[in-house]
């Protein structure tokens, strides 16, 4: 397996773009992304699970029904949210696609990620979908720009691996930065992939990766109404196609779950105002359910995301999220260590707190990516979680997001 640039253009047969149309009133942003496959492909999505939804899911909901996809349209800066006209603004979308590219309007996946509540006009998008199509080719970066809201830094990622001796590609853009939270979906997250695999089969390892990757992934406590993981797999790659699990199914999960933990890392370290980048590995635990409740409340807590941006080796505020849980856990049993690049440190054995250097603590704990290691001594059972420290700036983006 091995780590390529092109994002989502990095497979055979996809090509991407991004434009500035005119729904974000900065111009230097860019606020609408397609991505288009050569030929029809496999296709599945996951969606959130926030009973109020963007109409764009509804949409993309009904045309993957038949399992199949071949171009994914993506708008920024208002997320067609609860309006009253919002299933038509995102037909128009997937039909303005059809009028282009020729391609079946049920063959086209659409998003929304933006501003919840405020009406969304057509009229900047089909003015740009001349603009859109033309720029279509190797520009994955224009896609991941253009899907991007109070994102810092674009995100994507692609990776070539091996199926039945022929070399696939798998790669991917992301967006996230606030409304992130466990229970799919919690961002926006677009997959492509040459390699040759039912429909079926893509959504079984959509669904079965995003439990311990997208699920595990959180910012602020709060689910979103918009966001989905959307994959087309378009068989170019030539391997046979994949319709059982197996070693070829299992080397697929393996390169989409390379790919889906790159993109959680990086959500999690851009989210809103954050400063670090937080890992929660929960080990010993007597059951997987157990590890990932114990670890998703620590990566949620409020108390511990404060502490860990101001530096703070506050252990107690770890073991108070592991006892408020409601995990069936032994607090007599758990210890706590912090890690970083420079160093690890024991600050809990058994439930209770061990003498250690401050100095060496505060230090591990400024760096950028920090790792809180929970032993729970009870099993053999492993959960990771990821989320990232909570700043001063986290109010001040929210505080006037809509205005």
């Amino acid at each position: 397996m091995k780590t390529i640039g092109g994002g989502v253009c990095a497979a055979k047969g996809f090509t991407a773009s991004g434009i500035h149309c005119g729904i974000r009133k900065n111009k230097t942003k860019k606020d609408l992304a397609l991505i288009y496959s050569e030929v029809q492909a496999s296709a599945a999505a996951v969606y959130t699970q926030n009973l109020v939804k963007g109409a764009p899911l509804t949409v993309t909901k009904k045309h993957l029904t038949n399992g199949k996809a071949q171009a994914v349209i993506c708008n920024s800066g208002n997320a067609n949210t609860c309006n009253a006209n919002g299933i038509e603004i995102a037909e128009k979308m997937s039909a303005l696609v059809s009028e282009k590219m020729g391609i079946p309007a049920e063959d086209v996946i659409v998003a929304s990620t933006g501003v919840i509540g405020q009406p969304l006009d057509i009229t900047p998008i089909a003015d740009g979908m001349d603009a859109l199509v033309a720029g279509l080719g190797d520009h994955s970066d224009d896609a991941a720009e253009g899907i991007m809201t109070t994102d810092t830094v674009k995100k994507e990622i692609a990776i070539t691996f091996e199926i039945g001796g022929k070399t696939c590609t798998l790669g991917g853009i992301a967006k996230g930065s606030g409304m992130i939270h466990p229970n799919m979906a919690t961002m926006l997250v677009f997959l492509t992939t040459d390699a040759n695999i039912s429909p079926e089969m893509l959504a079984k390892a959509l669904s079965s990766d995003i439990k311990n990757t997208f699920n595990m992934v959180s910012v602020d406590g709060d689910t979103s109404t918009n966001d989905m993981v959307a994959i087309m797999a378009n068989g170019m790659a030539g391997n046979a196609e994949i319709t059982c699990e197996g070693a070829d199914f299992d080397a697929f999960m393996t390169a989409l779950n390379t790919v889906t933990v790159y993109l959680c890392r990086m959500i999690a370290g851009d989210g809103e105002g954050a400063t670090k980048l937080l890992e929660c590995t929960v080990s010993g635990a007597c059951s997987e359910a157990v590890a990932k409740t114990v670890a998703k409340s620590v990566i949620c807590s409020s108390l511990v995301k404060a502490a860990m941006f101001g530096s703070d080796a506050n252990w107690g505020r770890v073991l108070c999220a592991i006892g408020y849980s409601g995990a069936d856990v032994d607090v007599n049993k758990v210890d706590v260590s912090f890690v970083s690049a420079v160093g690890e440190i024991l600050v809990c054995k058994d439930g209770t707190g061990v003498e250690f250097s401050e100095e060496i603590a505060k230090q591990i704990l400024l760096e950028k990516e920090i790792g809180i290691d929970i032993r729970l001594n009870s099993g053999d059972a492993k959960a990771v979680a990821w989320g990232c420290d909570l700043t001063y700036d986290y109010v001040k983006i929210n505080g006037d997001y809509r205005t």
